[in-house]
């Protein structure tokens, strides 16, 4: 008897939230790289101006923004407690957004499993990251939660 794939739909929620996280990694590279003194928050209301970006992804990217933009001293302060022989500031432009995006997630936000945002983290380290970025943010990620716990 052949064995027929069983195929699970997925939650369109989770693909939303992945491409949420997405347009939060080029918001934080725009706010990182432009160093205009505005918050995250005020660079993403600039980015939805000009782009169009999804409805249903906006409340996300906001979370993110307006999180980042409070809480962003204690997510810089997490990492660079478990960085080896790096600080953040001295990272890609890149890979910094993605690891305080992913920072944030497992400091604060508790709807989100801890092993989603490293999973996360390391996808789009994969999609816009250097050849290492996947490697090095999977193993900051996972120093921090050994910290964490």
């Amino acid at each position: 008897m052949k064995q027929e794939e069983i195929r699970v739909p997925v939650s369109s929620a989770r693909i939303n939230r992945t491409r949420a996280r997405a347009w939060a990694i080029q918001m934080h590279y725009q706010w990182d790289v432009s160093k205009n003194g505005n918050s995250l928050s005020q660079t993403l209301e600039d980015i939805l101006a000009n782009r169009r970006v999804s409805a249903i992804r906006i409340p996300y990217v906001k979370r993110i923004a307006s999180n980042l933009d409070r809480y962003g001293t204690q997510v810089d302060d997490s990492l660079n407690g478990v960085l080896e022989n790096w600080r953040l500031d001295r990272l890609a432009a890149i890979d910094r957004a993605v690891l305080r995006i992913a920072a944030l997630e497992i400091l604060f936000f508790n709807d989100v499993p801890h092993k989603v945002s490293i999973l996360e983290g390391v996808r789009l380290a994969e999609l816009y990251g250097g050849s290492e970025s996947p490697g090095f943010v999977n193993g900051v990620l996972d120093a921090l939660m050994a910290g964490k716990g």
